[in-house]
C-alpha cells in the first residue's frame, strides 16, 4: 500500500506530528489522574485531584464558558452586519475599515490590555466586572468574525441575489435575515469556532484584565502550575480538555453541516 517512497515518508511526518502533539498531551492527562506523579503509575489512579480542581476553579470554568458565548453574541451581533456593509460597498474606504477592524490583531495583548486599563481604569465597578474582560476579548475576536463572513460573501453574487429579492418586495432587514445570514451560514459558523476558541484560549489579554474574583480558565490554570502540586495542574489541563473539546467539536460539525447544506 505504502510503496512509493513519497507517500511512505508523508506518513511518516504525519505520525511524528500527530506525535509531537499528542504524546505531551497524553502525558498531562495521566498525570492528572496519577496519586503522584514522580513516582508514575506504579503509585496508582486517583479522581482526588480533578476534585480538587472542581471544588477550587468551578467559578473560573463557568466565567470562560460564559464569555466565550458572550463574545459569541457580541461578535455575531456586530459582526455580520459589518462584513455585509464592507460586501455591499467595496472600495478603498471598505479595505481602510477592515485593516481598521484587524488593528487589535497587530498589536501584543498586553500592550491592547493596557490601553483598556487606562481608558476604563477610572471606572471601577466596570473594572472589577466580568464584562471588562468581555469588552477585551470582543475586540480581539471581532476581526475573525467579520472576515470569515465577508470571505464568503465575497465568493457569491450578493448584488444579484439582493437584487432579485428586492424585486419581490423584500425589504433591507428581509434581505439581510433570509439572503445574506443563510447564504454565510459557513463563514458564520467558521467564525463562531474561532471567536469560542480564542476566547476561551486567550491568556495575555484576560491576565492583565482580570481581577482575583474573575479568573478564567488560562488564567487559573497559571495559577495552578504556579501555586500548587504539578498533579493539580494537570488535572486542571483535563478539566480543561473534558469541558472544551466537546463544544468544539459540535461547532466543528456544526459548520461541516452547514457547507454540505450549501453545495
Amino acid at each position: 500500500m505504502w510503496k512509493s517512497p513519497a507517500k511512505l515518508a508523508q506518513l511518516v511526518i504525519t505520525l511524528l506530528a500527530c506525535a509531537f502533539l499528542l504524546v505531551p498531551t497524553l502525558q498531562s492527562v495521566l498525570a492528572g489522574v496519577t496519586a503522584n506523579y514522580f513516582r508514575g503509575l506504579s503509585s496508582g489512579l486517583t479522581f482526588k485531584w480533578i476534585v480538587q480542581v472542581w471544588a477550587l476553579y468551578a467559578d473560573s470554568i463557568f466565567l470562560s464558558i460564559g464569555l466565550a458565548l458572550a463574545c459569541l453574541l457580541v461578535t455575531l451581533l456586530i459582526g455580520v452586519p459589518a462584513a455585509y456593509a464592507l460586501a455591499r460597498h467595496p472600495g478603498r474606504l471598505s479595505r481602510l475599515l477592515e485593516e481598521f477592524i484587524s488593528l487589535p490583531l497587530a498589536i501584543p495583548g498586553l500592550a491592547l490590555a493596557l490601553a483598556l486599563l487606562q481608558l476604563y481604569g477610572p471606572f471601577k465597578a466596570f473594572r472589577a466586572s466580568p464584562a471588562f474582560i468581555l469588552v477585551g476579548h470582543v475586540l480581539y475576536t471581532l476581526p475573525f468574525m467579520v472576515r470569515s463572513v465577508l470571505a464568503v460573501l465575497a465568493a457569491m453574487d450578493l448584488k444579484t441575489l439582493e437584487e432579485g429579492a428586492a424585486t419581490l418586495g423584500a425589504s433591507p432587514l428581509r434581505r439581510f435575515l433570509d439572503i445574506v445570514v443563510p447564504n454565510a451560514l459557513p463563514g458564520i459558523l467558521a467564525g463562531a469556532l474561532t471567536v469560542v476558541t480564542l476566547s476561551i484560549g486567550e491568556f495575555n489579554l484576560t491576565w492583565m484584565l482580570h481581577t482575583p474574583l474573575t479568573k478564567t480558565l488560562p488564567v487559573g490554570l497559571a495559577d495552578s502550575y504556579a501555586s500548587m502540586r504539578l498533579e493539580i495542574a494537570s488535572a486542571y489541563t483535563l478539566v480543561f480538555f473534558v469541558m472544551i473539546v466537546p463544544l468544539l467539536m459540535a461547532m466543528q460539525w456544526a459548520s461541516a453541516r452547514a457547507q454540505r447544506m450549501q453545495k
